[in-house]
């Protein structure tokens, strides 16, 4: 498997994880003020998830473009 096939596996990886940490945000936005004390953690894991989905996006557009 070429390193664009694994990269672009890892993005799927990466997409699914993104995803699931923003219905996890939605969720605890939903249920306010219950567990108000975790929006700082599961937003900082959100953004950390979308981050890395970004930062694997931009080195695949660069090893296509390569």
């Amino acid at each position: 498997m070429s390193s664009v096939d694994e990269l672009k596996a890892e993005i799927k990886k990466l997409s699914a994880k993104a995803t699931n940490m923003k219905m996890n945000l939605h969720d605890l936005s939903e249920e306010l003020p219950i567990n108000w004390t975790s929006i700082l953690s599961i937003a900082q894991e959100t953004h950390d998830a979308y981050a890395a989905l970004e930062a694997a996006r931009q080195k695949l557009k660069e090893l296509e473009t390569a």
